[in-house]
């Protein structure tokens, strides 16, 4: 095999790829561009086809695989860690249903973890966990 095939430059635009994803994090992007590239330089050893072909596999595999990626892997979550814990009931917060609360200075939308239990206002409540923009909340009481 020459040195400069097409499939020894497909391996090498792969091996840079995903080598680009430990020093710049890319959330996958590069590294599944990378493995397209090897799909591509293994499609290149067994069927030679011109460049412009191998191209446009590569886009498709690439997209394909980034479209596939975030569709079945989970999102991280790092934006449900809170940080604060405690917040207090602006109004009641009827089982089943939402409330408000007011958390690090703002009144949020709360929902109590325990569907069954009403919270009353003005109390003292403990943040679990969010969901999008609801704070799922759980009353000091319970806790005690």
């Amino acid at each position: 095999m020459p040195l400069l095939s097409p499939a020894m430059l497909w391996l090498l635009a792969g091996s840079i790829l995903c080598l680009l994803e430990l020093f710049v994090p890319t959330a996958f992007v590069a590294f599944l561009m990378g493995l397209s590239a090897f799909v591509v330089a293994l499609v290149a050893l067994v069927l030679p086809t011109v460049l412009s072909v191998q191209v446009l596999l590569w886009l498709l595999l690439s997209t394909s695989l980034v479209v596939l990626s975030r569709r079945f892997l989970p999102h991280p979550t790092a934006s449900k860690n809170l940080d604060a814990m405690e917040a207090q009931t602006l109004t009641e917060i009827p089982a089943g249903h939402t409330g408000r609360v007011l958390y690090e200075g703002n009144s949020w939308q709360a929902r109590c973890e325990d569907e069954e239990m009403a919270i009353a206002p003005n109390q003292k409540v403990y943040v679990v966990r969010r969901q999008g923009t609801t704070l799922i909340v759980l009353p000091q009481s319970l806790l005690q």
